[in-house]
């Protein structure tokens, strides 16, 4: 019986194997061996032939075999179980390397999606950050942001100055506005421009301009004011440019004595100017004076500005005092920021206005050549 038994089992392997090797094309192993603890569960199925398991409830069948449900005993040692075994190997293999990559790439995703809303805010080489600038001006777009029907961007500034013709296709421009593009900027969130200056706040990408115009960390403009310079950078940076550049005089102390002359007071140019820088309680002070035309009538003008903003400036007032021959103007006030430009302070007329004839009564003689002291003081308010 025993040997009967095993020819059978015998027959029963190599009919296995024929069928396996016929069909394989079309069958695979669906669930090779999974593992548990204390549990041996296989499903193979290869045309329904054979179905193997050991119940997870009982730990074992009743004769301590692993039976399949064709009669095949699965022992551990037999060919067919180092089969089954070696496709499964292959198989985890192949699940633990999958499992893998996509873990890594959960990991990149997750990484990306840090930089892109993270405290430092879209990087300048970010793509959707590279779409927002302008290609004619190279600044950031802001609503509306128009389109060319070949789906060229550009701001509006820009489009005017185009002609409404697209500068990359010579499309007509018309009135198209890239809602997409505007709707992906209101999700974003930047960090300021002067960031490399000091500022490391993140804004809302519609916000960051505005911001931007007020920030304390924004350069200053260089304040001479004889001729339109471009010059910007921090305090320490525009004084050594003032010096070095436009030869302007540099002083220290809180008091000053400027004189002005001129030897045809009756040719008054427009914007006739002075400036000299003063150093003051660790701080820098320019102070102007000039003569220019206030309607038809000539007058001359002096008047102090702070390098800082203005709310330092509140902190300091100054004075300014003009006579001769009995009489004497004083004119005391807070120092402008140079955050104002030199024109809004000017056309303000904040500060010592001197007109001509009082300007030539104090320079004396015949009044054929004007000549004016200036004199003032800088204090610290407390």
């Amino acid at each position: 019986e025993t040997n009967e038994r095993n020819r059978a089992q015998y027959k029963e392997i190599l009919r296995f194997r024929s069928r396996r090797r016929t069909r394989t094309k079309n069958v695979g192993i669906q669930h090779p061996y999974a593992y548990q603890q204390d549990t041996l569960f296989c499903s193979i199925s290869i045309a329904g032939d054979v179905a193997c398991h050991k119940s997870k409830s009982s730990g074992s069948t009743s004769s301590g075999k692993k039976y399949c449900r064709s009669g095949l005993a699965m022992a551990p040692g037999s060919s067919v179980f180092k089969e089954v075994l070696e496709s499964h190997l292959m198989s985890s293999d192949y699940e633990t390397g999958k499992a893998k990559s996509e873990a890594k790439s959960n990991s990149t995703s997750t990484k990306s999606s840090v930089g892109l809303s993270g405290k430092n805010g879209i990087s300048s080489n970010n793509g959707v950050y590279e779409l927002l600038g302008c290609p004619v001006c190279n600044n950031l777009m802001y609503p509306p942001i128009h389109q060319c029907p070949n789906g060229h961007t550009l701001c509006s500034n820009c489009k005017i100055e185009v002609h409404n013709i697209c500068p990359s296709c010579h499309h007509d421009l018309g009135n198209i506005r890239c809602l997409a593009l505007e709707k992906v900027a209101e999700s974003l969130e930047l960090p300021c421009r002067y960031q490399s200056l000091g500022c490391h706040d993140i804004f809302p990408y519609y916000t960051k301009l505005k911001h931007e115009q007020n920030c304390g960390f924004r350069p200053y403009n260089c304040p001479y004011a004889g001729s339109e310079c471009s010059v910007m950078g921090d305090i320490p940076t525009l004084v050594a440019h003032l010096k070095d550049d436009h030869k302007v005089d540099m002083h220290d102390g809180c008091t000053f004595n400027h004189r002005y002359v001129k030897a045809n007071p009756h040719e008054v140019e427009n914007a006739t100017w002075m400036l000299t820088i003063f150093n003051s309680f660790g701080r820098h002070f320019c102070l102007h004076f000039e003569a220019f035309q206030l309607g038809s009538a000539p007058v001359y003008m002096a008047f102090l500005r702070f390098m800082g903003d203005d709310n330092e400036a509140k902190k300091f007032s100054y004075s300014l005092e003009v006579g001769a021959n009995g009489r004497k103007l004083i004119w005391q006030g807070i120092p402008r920021s140079i955050r104002d430009s030199h024109r809004k302070v000017r056309d303000s007329q904040d500060g010592l206005i001197i007109q001509r004839n009082l300007a030539l009564y104090f320079s004396g003689g015949e009044r054929q050549e004007l000549k004016l002291r200036i004199t003032g003081r800088i204090w610290r308010e407390d």
